[in-house]
């Protein structure tokens, strides 16, 4: 079809010729009349051929059924153009937020994601690590589970895989790490309940096994020292923060001899129970007592009434993750990168002034 040929139906690829039992980068080259070498590079993703002809080469490998041979590339080459994903949790709509921000930023340049989890279990994730290994990624973004130390990580570190930390951090490794200033955001949470009134604050889900934990932890303890208001180990429930865990937390923190009048949480999830768990004694979350979570999932603002929280801007933390690690990738050598973004405070309905 030339450029004055009237509109048609559109054309199809014929088949490869007789005798070929299979589709091969030199079929598809016959067809384009290009080289071998051109075909190649346009299914990598190479940005020496160009996007027209690239997107043309595609177009017809598919249309032909050609597979594109990734482990016969990655021996070539040295490289799989995979990213390998270890995350605690999947089932926290926090980490699948920022999976997603890793994904669409993994895919712009062409490399996929290979996902593994190991929820808050260390001999799970060695096993998981170690398979995701077996892949040979080109590197890989992990949020470790809970209680892990540099020991947790030396087998892919001494296998000199490129390694970025994401949200939580092993301090005394020398890796690159995205996150964000947790001390900063739990301060942003006291001072807002301070603001309204509350000088009763619980804490939700405190945990000091993993890095976010310690230190929106500590922010919390700061901000009240700050304001010359006592630390009562009655008002922190430890443990991980879920839904279940939140709605014991909140249980407990009511019972106090001296109850609170507010409380700042771990997380949404943990929030979200503390809200549930005051239905169950009565009490509304913005009128009768004020919560206020940790990082602002796309849930946090349909619930009714809707969270209060801090928000970790989770979309940035995952697409820099995911560059961050593409340039440890390009340079190994190259200085450790770290980011700490700036947390901001979402005000909604679950906050209010105390009650009289």
């Amino acid at each position: 079809m030339t450029a004055s040929d009237p509109p048609g139906p559109r054309q199809t690829i014929s088949p490869p010729p007789a005798g070929r039992s299979r589709v091969t980068l030199q079929v598809i080259a016959e067809r384009l009349s290009v080289s071998t070498a051109t075909v190649s590079l346009a299914l990598r993703g190479s940005q020496l051929v160009a996007e027209a002809t690239r997107n043309r080469v595609r177009e017809i490998a598919r249309e032909m059924g050609y597979s594109y041979n990734r482990s016969a590339a990655s021996l070539r080459t040295d490289r799989t153009n995979i990213i390998g994903v270890g995350f605690h949790d999947i089932t926290n709509p926090y980490f699948a937020e920022l999976l997603a921000a890793i994904e669409e930023t993994a895919g712009r340049y062409d490399r996929s994601i290979l996902l593994g989890t190991y929820a808050e279990n260390l001999d799970r994730q060695r096993r998981v690590l170690g398979t995701l290994a077996e892949y040979r990624p080109d590197g890989m973004v992990l949020c470790s589970a809970g209680g892990s130390t540099a020991e947790s990580l030396s087998p892919l570190i001494d296998a000199g895989v490129p390694i970025v930390q994401l949200s939580r951090e092993i301090p005394e490794l020398d890796l690159d790490f995205v996150g964000a200033d947790d001390r900063h955001g739990a301060n942003l949470a006291v001072e807002h309940l301070i603001a309204l009134g509350h000088r009763r604050i619980a804490f939700l889900c405190a945990n000091e096994n993993i890095s976010t934990g310690r230190n929106r932890y500590a922010g919390y303890r700061d901000a009240l020292a700050r304001h010359g208001l006592p630390f009562d180990p009655a008002l922190v429930h430890v443990d991980y923060g879920t839904r279940e865990n939140g709605l014991k937390g909140i249980q407990k923190v009511l019972d106090a001899h001296d109850p609170p009048t507010a409380a700042t949480c771990m997380n949404d999830l943990a929030a979200f129970g503390a809200m549930l768990g005051l239905r169950h004694r009565g009490l509304e979350a913005g009128r009768d007592f004020s919560i206020v979570g940790c990082d602002d999932v796309k849930e946090a603002a349909q619930w009714f009434p809707a969270l209060t929280t801090i928000f970790n801007f989770q979309n940035d933390m995952g697409a820099k993750s995911a560059e961050f690690l593409l340039n440890r990738i390009a340079d190994p050598a190259a200085p450790t990168q770290r980011l700490l973004l700036t947390p901001a405070l979402i005000v909604r309905g679950t906050t209010c002034p105390p009650p009289r």
